[in-house]
């Protein structure tokens, strides 16, 4: 009877394995297959019929044991439905819709009595999916030499990309063929302070494709926690990506202890550019929030001493020592530069000036002792984040801070020091609390002590969550720059308001960004969350501020009040020099009119590489905002109101380019005009290349 059961079973299983099981969405577009081919896990997706991932194969490449990639039987299918709706502590979106229909299979590797499970969620706009380890005795500790996740492609799409690496992200995007990729990687890598690209055709994620005939593709990751950030290396032959992990010290790619979930992989489709910017899937496979209390995080508007520094015009060091030794050197018997931007009085300007104008809080980079030999020394005891400069003065400063209304912003640059960052944590954090500050910026510039780690490695990702954590416990919130690129965990953790991770506006003032990298962000590295881009730049040639600094913003003024609209974070610095406001006070009030926190976001036109409009209401007030930013070639915009309730009027004030403006030759000049609006209004509004316009609408009283 007993070998009759087992037959009854071995057949079943057999039975199973031969199907290609069919995963729909809730609206029936968007259908997931899956099944296992001669021992393999394969899935394809497609979409209203059309194909968008090819057959592709699934597993995990291991080290020193059998690998997860083969020999497997489909042991087990499960089905479910979600739908709920849930509120972010702040967003895009007063509430989020999370609806999906869920597989999970499981997959049983006979020959050594391992299980592994693939769930799949479809949404309506498209997939996700990842690997799962479950308790079992066969199964418990083991290391990942690569994933082999595949996404194949159909065709040989465009692409907007940027070089796969190790440690940065901080490249111009490249818009090109796939089969392009190989031949223009050389050109796309550009000098960084820590860099390790690591193929000819190795790409990142967030990835936006498009294809002939129209179809919008979005291959990225969600939840990536305790393991190692995934790029993309595509055979240009076969058009077939596949996920290639960042390496550790020795190579490896992952150490996994189960029970194990793996970031979900993401595959975002649509037939509007717009889907993709509107897409709420990697919020949604990101776990709710930790905290119980989340009163303390709250959005920022800030400014900041710090584009002075970037530009040269000032100086993170108080000295032009050599070198320095913590508790060694005494800064009482040190000639200072003279160039020192942290400085009581300078710092105190800036106070006047964020408590004049509604700024919440004022950033101020160079304050602490360290920063003579702080780059390229690969210098461990680097920064202890609690000893000012002489010219600090903390005490004073946050309380003359305070008395008008406004916080100071801690700086954290950790040189990627990150021992002596941890060391220092909960000391650091303390005399923030001790000192009135609620906010840090962090930073891990350069190469990583422990030496051979990477950015982007499993090491470092374990790294930037414990820094979220240990934050939350002194009530603090994070804007961390040179972290690994955002994965939605800004859902889990909101204490994390942005990070930069991407090529932001500094480098405008280390020879520029192409024109059209604002209109290719919001669809890469802004689809994992919020980024401190620092916009509101409004003088354009920054030998101004530094005459031997050549350098060009590409953009017109009214673009940079656009970036306001079109670059979401919670975190929004006006980041130009207050003199330089001072210059253009009536563009100005659309940086202190504008909101960082929002009810609703619509995308009202989108082109990857060529325009982005978005309108925003602001969170709790019938108030609305609409930002435009253009490439080179200018745009002329066409948008309809419909946003707006039906039964009231408006005041719109239009921040726009001038006729003749242009982002190289004429970027200041711009137009400002009053009218009265209503939902049917329809507006068309010509952008200058490299520009853009801000509107805001109040209730015409």
């Amino acid at each position: 009877m007993k070998k009759i059961f087992l037959l009854i079973m071995a057949v079943m299983t057999v039975t199973l394995s031969m199907k290609a099981e069919e995963l729909k969405s809730p609206d029936g577009n968007m259908v997931l297959r899956f099944e296992v081919r001669n021992g393999s896990p394969v899935y394809r997706l497609d979409y209203k019929g059309k194909p968008v991932i090819r057959d592709s194969r699934l597993g995990l490449e291991l080290k020193d044991v059998d690998d997860l990639l083969t020999g497997f039987v489909l042991s087990d299918v499960q089905r479910s439905t979600f739908d709920e709706t849930w509120e972010p502590v702040w967003g895009e979106w007063k509430t989020i819709r999370n609806h999906y229909n869920e597989m999970a299979v499981t997959l049983s590797q006979t020959s050594t009595e391992r299980d592994m499970v693939i769930r799949f969620r479809v949404f309506d706009d498209g997939l996700g999916f990842r690997y799962e380890f479950p308790e079992q005795d066969e199964l418990v500790y083991f290391v990942i030499a690569e994933e082999r996740t595949q996404f194949a492609m159909t065709g040989d799409h465009t692409a907007y990309w940027i070089a796969g690496d190790y440690d940065t992200q901080e490249y111009d995007y490249t818009t090109s063929r796939l089969t392009e990729i190989r031949g223009l990687m050389k050109q796309a890598v550009t000098p960084n302070a820590s860099q390790t690209p690591f193929s000819e055709t190795g790409v990142q994620t967030a990835l936006m494709l498009k294809t002939d005939d129209g179809l919008y593709i979005n291959l990225h990751e969600a939840a990536l926690v305790e393991y190692s950030a995934m790029h993309l290396e595509l055979d240009d032959r076969s058009l077939v990506f596949e996920s290639h992990l960042t390496p550790d010290a020795q190579g490896n790619k992952g150490y996994i202890q189960a029970p194990f979930n793996s970031p979900w992989r993401t595959v975002i489709v649509g037939d509007k550019a717009a889907t993709i910017l509107e897409s709420k899937i990697t919020l949604n496979l990101n776990e709710p929030t930790r905290f119980e209390d989340t009163s303390w995080i709250k959005p920022i508007k800030y400014i900041g001493v710090w584009w002075e520094m970037i530009t040269g015009k000032s100086s993170w060091a108080y000295s032009d020592l050599p070198a320095v030794k913590l508790g060694v050197t005494d800064y009482s018997k040190v000639e200072p530069n003279g160039k020192h931007g942290a400085n009581n009085e300078h710092v105190k300007m800036h106070i006047d000036f964020a408590a004049e104008h509604g700024f919440d809080a004022v950033l101020v980079e160079g304050w602490n002792v360290g920063w003579e030999d702080w780059f390229g020394k690969s210098k461990d005891y680097v920064f202890d984040f609690v000893t000012p400069y002489p010219d600090f003065d903390v005490e004073m400063l946050n309380a003359y801070a305070a008395e008008k209304g406004v916080r100071l912003m801690m700086h954290h640059e950790t040189s990627s020091s990150v021992r002596n960052y941890e060391r220092h944590m909960d000391a650091a954090y303390q005399f923030m609390v001790d000192h009135g500050y609620n906010s840090v910026k962090s930073g891990y510039v350069g190469d990583i002590i422990p030496r051979g780690e990477h950015h982007y490695g499993q090491w470092m990702v374990n790294h930037y969550i414990y820094a979220l954590e240990k934050a939350a416990e002194y009530k603090i919130m994070v804007n961390a720059h040179e972290a690994v690129r955002p994965t939605g965990l800004s859902r889990t953790y909101p204490n994390l308001l942005a990070n930069e991770s991407a090529r932001g506006t500094e480098y405008e003032a280390f020879g520029g960004s192409k024109p059209d990298h604002t209109t290719i962000l919001p669809f890469t590295r802004q689809i994992g969350g919020p980024m401190d881009y620092t916009p509101g730049i409004f003088e354009q040639d920054i030998k101004k501020l530094n005459p031997d600094n050549h350098s060009w913003v590409n953009t017109t003024i009214a673009r940079q009040l656009a970036l306001y609209v079109t670059m979401y974070s919670p975190l929004q610095m006006a980041a130009d020099l207050p003199e330089n406001y001072l210059r253009f006070m009536d563009a100005f009030q659309f940086i202190k009119d504008v909101a960082v926190d929002w009810d609703d976001s619509r995308v009202l036109e989108a082109e990857p590489g060529d325009y982005v409009t978005y309108a925003r209401k602001a969170k709790g007030r019938d108030e609305w905002f609409v930002g435009c930013t253009v490439d080179e070639n200018g745009h002329t915009s066409e948008i309809s109101l419909d946003f707006l309730d039906a039964n009231r009027k408006y005041e719109a004030i239009i921040y726009k380019d001038a006729k003749d403006a242009h982002y190289k030759n004429n970027a200041q000049a711009y137009k400002i005009e009053k009218k009265k609006v209503s939902s049917k209004t329809k507006l068309k509004i010509q952008c200058a290349p490299g520009g853009g316009y801000a509107i805001s609408f109040r209730p015409a009283e």
